[in-house]
Order: C-alpha cells, then sequence, then structure tokens
C-alpha cells in the first residue's frame, strides 16, 4: 500500500499545472483551465479569445517572418513586434547613407514605409484533426519506416490543404508525441513593410549583457504594416496593394497595471520539452549545451573583433551576430539552471514512480531500461554532431559550399548532365553572392581556422575524417603560422567560393579534378561525407527510437492517470497558444526583490556615452530631463515605465507576442525570460519564471516623442 501511494503521489506532483504553468491550445482550453483565467481576473468569453466563425483575439495574432511573433494594432494592418524580431529586415533597408539600424527611422505616411522582401506574416486560417488518417497512413511501422511515412502523409495533407497556392501554407504538427495530430493552415501575406523603429541603442539598449536579466531597459519593439490586393486577398508586394483590413486589432491600453493584474500572451512558441526524461537532461548538461556555448563564444569572439573596427561590418554581421549571441547565453544558463534545481534529480524519481507501475505491463515495463540504452550507444557521437552543427557549418563559408557535393555528384556522372551542372552552378553564384553581402572574411578566416583546431583536440580520433589532419599538417607546416591558420588562409584566397577569379575560370570548364583541388571543398569533403557516413545514421537511429519510447512513455503517463493528464498542456510547437498569469514581483535570492517594472530614470542611469551597449540618443537624454512623458507617464513613479514582468508561460517564438490585459487591450511585447528560469524548456518553475515585457506606453513614447511619428500613435484606438 505504502509503494502505490507513492507511486500516485509521484504523478499527481508530475503532471499538476501550477495556475501560471501551461502554454495552451486556444482552441482546447477546457472549462477547467477557462475557470482559473477568470479566477486570475479575465473578464472575457472563450469565443472573445478563439473562433473560428466569430472574429477574435485568435484574429489579431500572426507569425512575424519565420519565427516570432506579431500583433494587428489598427483597422489598417498596422504590426507590433519586437526590434530583434525586425532586426534583420531593419538592417536589410540599411546602408551607410541611411543606417536605420544606427538612426531609427519613422516613415512619414505610408507612401514612405520600406518594403521588407522576403518578409512575410501568417494568419491561422483553419485547424483540422487529422489523427485518423496519419494512424491510417502509418499502421503498424516502427523506426525509420515509421519517419518516413509520417514525412509523406504530413507532405500529403498539407499538400492538399494549400492546392499549390502560394499564398497559403499548411502543416501537420503532433501533439504529446503523435497521440493527436493537427493540421493547420495559414493565409501567407508577403507584401510587410517597414514603418518605424527606433534607433538600436533603444531596441537593443543593454545589449548581451542584459539579456535574459530583470531588470531590463530594453525598447524591444518596432512597427511594420501588412498590405493584401485591392481586392483584399494576400498578394506579393506591389504599389497598387493596400492596407490589411483585419478581422480583429487590440486596442490599446495606456492606463498602467499592478502587481498583480491579471495577463495574458498569445502567440506561437518555438519548442518545449517538459516531458524530456532525465537522460536528456543529462545528454544537454554534460555534452550538447557546453559544446554549443564553447563554439558559439569562439565564433562571437572574432565576429566582434572585426565589428569593432568597422561600422560597415558592424551593420554586415549585425543580424548574425544577435542571432549567435542570443541562444549562447541561453543555453549556458539552461545548463546552470539544470544543475541547480537538479531537473535530472527530480525527473528520475518520476521515472522510478512510472517504472515501479509499469511492472507487469510488457507496453511499458522496459521503457526506461530502453532509453538508457538508446543514450548510452549515443552519447559518444553526440559532442561530433554539435561540432558539425554549430563549429564546421558554423563558419558560414563552408555551410555555403555544402552545395559543392552536389556538383561532385553530377561530374562523377557518365551521361554528363551538363543542364543539370548548369543549375548547380548558378545556385552555386547566388550562394557566394548571399554569402559575401552578409558575411565578414577575415572573421570568417579565424572562425574556421579555430574550429579545425577544436575539432582536433576535442573529437574522439576515432570519429576523425580518415586522412584530413595528417595531411593538413603535411601540406600546411610552416615556421610562420600555424597549419590551421595556414589552410583557413589558402581557403579564404584561393577557394572558388571567394576568389572571383578562380570561380570564373571554374564555371568556364567545371571539372571533377579542379573540384577536388579546391581548398573549401577539401574541408566540405572530409568533414560532411564523414558525419554522413559515421555520426549521422547513428543519430536517425537514436532519434527515430527516442521518438518512439517517448510515445510509449506519454501513453503509459495517461493510462496511469487519465484524468490529471487530460487537464495538462502539450509541449509547444510552434503553433498558437494562450498563457495566463499576472503581473508580479519575486525574490530571485534572500535579501533580494524585484520590483515588477523598470523606469526611463532607469535607463538613464545605465547611460555610458558611446559605449556598444548603453549608449543612448541625445533626444531621450533631453527628453527625460525635461520630464516630457506625455500621457505615457505613470502616476505613481511620475516616469514612464519602460518595461515589466509577468508570470506568464512562453519561451522562443513568443518574442513579439502581445501582452494583454483581462479586457483584451494591449498592455506590452513580451520578448525575453529571465535567468533564474532558463531551464524552462524542460521544467516549469513556478516561483521564479518571468516574462520581461516592454510597456506599451514606452513604445508609444518612443513613436511620438523620441521618433516624432504621432500619426502612427493616431491610428490606435487608446484606452485610457
Amino acid at each position: 500500500m505504502k509503494r502505490i501511494g507513492y507511486v500516485l503521489l509521484m504523478v499527481l506532483l508530475w503532471v499538476r499545472s501550477y495556475a501560471d504553468e501551461g502554454m495552451w491550445l486556444p482552441m482546447l482550453l477546457g472549462e477547467q483551465v477557462y475557470k482559473e483565467m477568470v479566477k486570475k481576473g479575465l473578464k472575457l468569453k472563450p469565443e472573445q479569445l478563439y473562433s473560428m466563425n466569430k472574429a477574435s483575439i485568435k484574429d489579431a495574432i500572426i507569425i512575424f517572418g519565420g519565427g516570432c511573433t506579431g500583433e494587428i494594432v489598427s483597422d489598417q494592418g498596422l504590426i507590433f513586434t519586437n526590434h530583434h524580431c525586425g532586426y534583420g529586415a531593419i538592417a536589410g533597408a540599411s546602408t551607410m547613407e541611411h543606417n536605420y539600424l544606427r538612426d531609427g527611422f519613422w516613415a512619414a505616411d505610408k507612401s514612405k514605409e520600406i518594403s521588407s522582401r522576403g518578409l512575410s506574416v501568417q494568419f491561422l486560417n483553419k485547424i483540422e484533426d487529422v489523427t485518423a488518417r496519419v494512424e491510417e497512413a502509418i499502421g503498424p511501422a516502427t523506426g525509420m519506416d515509421k519517419n518516413r511515412k509520417l514525412s509523406e502523409v504530413f507532405q500529403k495533407i498539407a499538400a492538399e490543404a494549400t492546392g499549390g497556392d502560394e499564398f497559403k501554407r499548411a502543416s501537420v504538427n503532433p501533439i504529446f508525441r503523435g497521440r493527436q495530430y493537427l493540421l493547420y493552415v495559414y493565409d501567407v501575406y508577403k507584401d510587410v513593410r517597414l514603418v518605424g523603429t527606433p534607433p538600436e541603442s533603444v531596441g537593443k539598449f543593454g545589449g548581451d549583457t542584459d539579456n535574459w536579466e530583470w531588470p531590463r531597459h530594453t525598447g524591444d519593439f518596432s512597427v511594420f504594416r501588412v498590405y493584401m490586393s485591392p481586392d483584399g486577398k494576400p498578394a506579393n508586394h506591389n504599389a497598387s496593394n493596400v492596407p490589411y483590413k483585419p478581422k480583429h486589432f487590440l486596442p490599446v491600453s495606456i492606463k498602467g497595471f499592478a502587481d498583480g493584474d491579471y495577463a495574458m500572451v498569445f502567440g506561437y512558441p518555438g519548442g518545449t520539452n517538459r516531458y524530456e526524461t532525465s537522460y536528456g537532461v543529462n545528454l544537454s548538461t554534460d555534452i550538447n549545451n557546453p559544446t554549443l556555448v564553447k563554439l558559439r563564444d569562439m565564433r562571437l569572439r572574432y565576429m566582434f573583433e572585426e565589428m569593432k573596427k568597422d561600422p560597415a561590418v558592424k551593420l554586415q554581421l549585425a543580424s548574425e551576430y544577435a542571432g549567435v549571441a542570443n541562444y549562447w547565453k541561453f543555453y549556458d544558463g539552461e545548463t546552470k539552471q539544470l544543475l541547480k534545481y537538479d531537473i535530472a534529480g527530480q525527473k528520475k524519481r518520476t521515472e522510478d514512480a512510472f517504472t515501479a507501475w509499469a511492472k507487469g505491463k510488457p507496453k511499458y515495463e522496459n521503457v526506461m531500461s530502453d532509453f538508457a540504452k538508446i543514450y548510452d550507444a549515443w552519447r559518444p557521437y553526440a559532442m561530433h554532431r554539435q561540432y558539425i552543427l554549430e563549429g564546421i557549418t558554423g563558419c558560414r563559408l563552408i555551410q555555403t559550399s555544402g552545395g559543392l557535393l552536389q556538383l561532385e555528384g553530377l561530374l562523377m556522372r557518365e551521361d554528363n548532365p551538363s543542364d543539370q551542372i548548369k543549375r548547380a552552378l548558378d545556385g552555386l553564384e547566388n550562394a557566394r553572392q548571399r554569402y559575401r553581402n552578409n558575411f565578414n572574411l577575415k572573421a570568417e578566416q579565424k572562425i574556421l581556422a579555430n574550429v579545425l583546431l577544436m575539432f582536433l583536440n576535442d573529437i574522439d580520433p576515432a570519429q576523425h575524417p580518415e586522412g584530413f589532419y595528417s595531411k593538413l599538417f603535411r601540406n600546411y607546416s610552416s615556421l610562420d603560422q600555424s597549419p590551421f591558420t595556414a589552410i583557413a588562409e589558402d581557403v579564404f584566397q584561393n577557394s572558388i567560393m571567394v576568389n572571383d577569379e578562380n570561380w570564373e575560370a571554374f564555371k568556364t570548364k567545371p571539372t571533377l579534378e579542379a573540384l577536388k583541388n579546391d581548398p573549401a571543398f577539401g574541408i566540405v569533403d572530409a568533414f560532411l561525407k564523414n558525419f554522413q557516413n559515421m555520426v549521422l545514421p547513428k543519430y536517425n537511429e537514436y532519434a527515430s527510437k527516442n521518438e518512439e519510447l517517448h510515445r510509449a512513455y506519454m501513453d503509459g503517463l495517461f493510462e496511469m492517470n487519465p484524468d490529471k493528464m487530460k487537464a495538462t498542456y502539450p509541449d509547444a510547437n510552434f503553433t498558437m497558444r494562450v498563457s495566463y498569469g499576472s503581473v508580479q514581483s519575486y525574490k530571485p535570492k534572500d535579501a533580494v526583490t524585484y520590483d515588477f517594472v523598470t523606469t526611463l530614470s532607469g535607463v538613464v542611469s545605465k547611460y555610458k556615452p558611446g559605449d556598444y551597449e548603453f549608449d543612448l540618443p541625445q533626444k531621450l537624454l533631453d527628453l527625460h530631463k525635461a520630464k516630457d512623458f506625455g500621457r505615457y507617464a505613470d502616476l505613481k513613479y511620475n516616469d514612464i515605465i519602460v518595461g515589466f514582468i509577468t508570470t506568464n508561460d512562453i519561451t522562443g517564438g513568443n518574442s513579439g507576442s502581445p501582452v494583454i490585459n483581462a479586457k483584451g487591450e494591449l498592455i506590452g511585447l513580451a520578448f525575453d525570460g529571465n535567468y533564474e528560469a532558463l531551464s524552462h524548456k524542460m521544467a516549469f518553475d513556478k516561483d521564479m519564471i518571468r516574462t520581461i515585457n516592454v510597456d506599451i506606453r514606452y513604445v508609444l513614447w518612443c513613436i511620438e516623442k523620441l521618433g516624432g511619428a504621432k500619426h502612427i500613435v493616431d491610428e490606435l484606438k487608446i484606452a485610457q
């Protein structure tokens, strides 16, 4: 009896969803979750949150670009999202003469808005349960065969849903590791224009130093507009297009809020793994995360060296540097938090309870021991995979040069497929140009030299590409420089991927011999083929078995405690979710309490003239000194509220998500999480987790007072 009681207790602890925990599917909130939201303070009805037939908040929420969230805030298709979400578009619109990244930009009217080619936004059109169809298609298949069939049926269902329409996108997303499959269909709008952005010194204030930290003082917002054809349909960019007319847009509240007030976040969280096993947690803390952090640290160091020297290089590398830096700090913090709170130990206790319950049940009794076997088999190769993803191809020239392998295959064919060879060369031509536009050769050369040395030292010699290092030492020995510096210099001086003269000669007469003599191809040929032949098959086997075991684990958890599991939420997978909580201060450690807001005075107190991370526009300093806050001042603080924190459960992909009050009004934009809870992808911490948001009053103050663009504010429906 005691043992059974222990098992049930552990299950109850494991599946318990605290009031603020959960990234819930809005179409499947359920009565219990909705009641919790109302208890927290929500004033809206369920159909006002989400409805497929009537206008609802869901219609104002968009996928912005490829991995962020945005929201429609006017009846003219105006979009608010984060500065870091719009970063690539802002950098792309910038030149040395018109550096909008550095100086900011505000379109004086719609005719001055800047087209963001390649940027799109997506509106959720419909959701359909396709579980029965998927399960029929895969039948009893397992392992790689099951993965193949899943891929095929997903593609078939998605293709049928879009009908070849370039302005539609569809995806089939598994829920609870494949217990259910949902089809999501989106309308894709490809005419998106930059309306405004604060200077980088505001939009990225605090830089990497403040990233993932509270207190935070970053004005992380940008403004875009989505356009449609004159007949109201999605369209590519065209001068005749008109502003999008939304089904719903979010009103904006400048009334402020208090500690404890209701807050909810709608958006597209990218991915969590809350049901990960202790084996997966240990793999992350022991190998995956430390390797990623080490390699990204090296890459950032050499990029930053060149960015400091030249404003043009800073602009060139800005977007890449920001992306690499963001998750460098995240994974470093995640590792520390997973270890600090012994998340692996917590999950192990749950697994022990599961194993005790599963005894005598053939479907489940070997699940945990099988997990142990597949992780034991994969661990020796895990670092190698990280080195390929974050190191070897972290040198973007090598990543770009991957296309040379396809060309090699064509050149080896006896039938001489000249048309295909020409297309491959044209593709490489475009890839070379994109690379040259977006990356700095000096930084890349240092990255390549160092990653080749690090691979030699860190990866098991039995996994090295055969003969590569002996050939390197034989061919690049010199008293003047290391062989790693020498080979990198050879690549960046002579490879057809960077040397225009050699490229033109090769393109005129592409031969297999010339390709094999190319130094960039030599690295691609050695490392990528070695990975594909030795490591990738082991990874695919591990990944497919891991997925099967997780499905069995989930099935078992539902069988152990069906009522509790039905009341919990699936992992995030970049589908629309809603989380609810409250504005709330917190105590990160003994004798320290963090307020729930930061102010403009706090921004000014961090000011360091000319500093890369803490500089400020003179106009902002002047406005603050004059206390020219307009209608955006908070009465309690007699200051502009810049940032605030809530207990909402979010993750990557929620960047740019609206923070909404109890009445459905926009009060801020989510843009970060706090360092004390960076284990949130694998474990929710009910006490420490906080979402960091930019206050909408600071956004509007920056637009109107700092940017002088009151006409943009005038578009909004303001509650005050």
